[in-house]
């Protein structure tokens, strides 16, 4: 190994204390990531917390209000808002994290070969991406489903798909620096193969700014999941998911509006805890970058 190998690889643990340090420091992503692991913990004990079967229904305790049977009340049919709540979080949750991983797996490898080989490669792969990306996201992403076909998993794999040239073009333009260092170089003189220089050298130094966008994708995915349920092409009844009760609510919102408060602030909050743990995360990983 070459001496600027090493000092490349001797640099890593410090960069990682380093970030360590910074972001323990910082409360507003601490509370971010603490609140979204708590979410998680709940969305995965849901079986064992929730008061009620999300979709037994009640035709006595239809639209009741907040009770000390039904701490955030009852929808139309009388379900239970807050087990709703529970396990709609489960189904948001396990939606924006298989749109973001689908998105990595799809993204980050072609967005690697397009900035490392160059040439025709690139070019044609940055002609298809910029295609993709002239398409509205939540637009594609239903074309998308409707070839997939209706349902929760499928629709996330389509916002998946939508999301993956975002992620590319970021890895192609990271990459394209990348392969200039001096142990890229070095690498490639003690003849490296390019699928072991792209495995041990260029994907490692060029995911950072992939972490900081995975963080945001989760909170557009949950939102577009959201969309999605609200237009009846994700998850469907009686299946809960925030969206889907949000879109439930909103048809009774003249006569219960309190209804959309809880999927609606699940929502917000959630979103909010992605933004504000990307940006935490942007400023650790660059501790030159200023928070905005």
């Amino acid at each position: 190994m070459t001496d600027v190998a090493m000092t490349a690889m001797a640099h890593r643990p410090r960069r990682m204390r380093r970030f360590v340090r910074w972001f323990v420091s910082d409360i507003r992503g601490a509370v971010s990531l603490t609140f979204l692991l708590v979410l998680l913990v709940i969305s995965l004990l849901a079986p064992w917390i929730s008061p009620y079967d999300p979709v037994a229904q009640d035709v006595d305790a239809a639209l009741a209000p907040m009770s000390a049977a039904h701490w955030l009340g009852a929808d139309d049919l009388g379900r239970d808002t807050l087990s709703r709540l529970i396990y709609g979080g489960m189904a948001s949750l396990y939606a924006s994290f298989l749109a973001v991983a689908i998105a990595v797996l799809i993204g980050v490898p072609i967005g690697v070969l397009a900035g490392y080989l160059g040439g025709w490669v690139d070019t044609m792969i940055s002609r298809v991406i910029d295609s993709f990306l002239s398409f509205p996201a939540i637009v594609l992403a239903i074309a998308v489903t409707g070839a997939l076909g209706i349902g929760l998993t499928n629709g996330m794999i389509s916002v998946g798909i939508v999301f993956a040239p975002q992620l590319a073009r970021l890895v192609r333009a990271r990459t394209l620096v990348v392969r200039h260092e001096l142990y890229v170089d070095a690498a490639r003189c003690f003849g490296g193969s390019t699928g072991r220089i792209l495995w041990r050298h260029v994907l490692p130094n060029a995911i950072q700014p992939v972490i900081v966008q995975v963080t945001l994708l989760l909170a557009a995915a949950l939102l577009a999941e959201a969309s999605l349920s609200f237009l009846g092409l994700g998850i469907q009844p009686p299946d809960p998911s925030w969206g889907a009760m949000l879109a439930r609510a909103y048809q009774n919102m003249e006569i219960a509006p309190e209804q959309m408060y809880p999927p609606g602030l699940a929502i917000l909050f959630t979103a909010l805890a992605y933004n504000t743990l990307g940006e935490s995360l942007r400023v650790a990983l660059d501790p030159t970058m200023k928070r905005n």
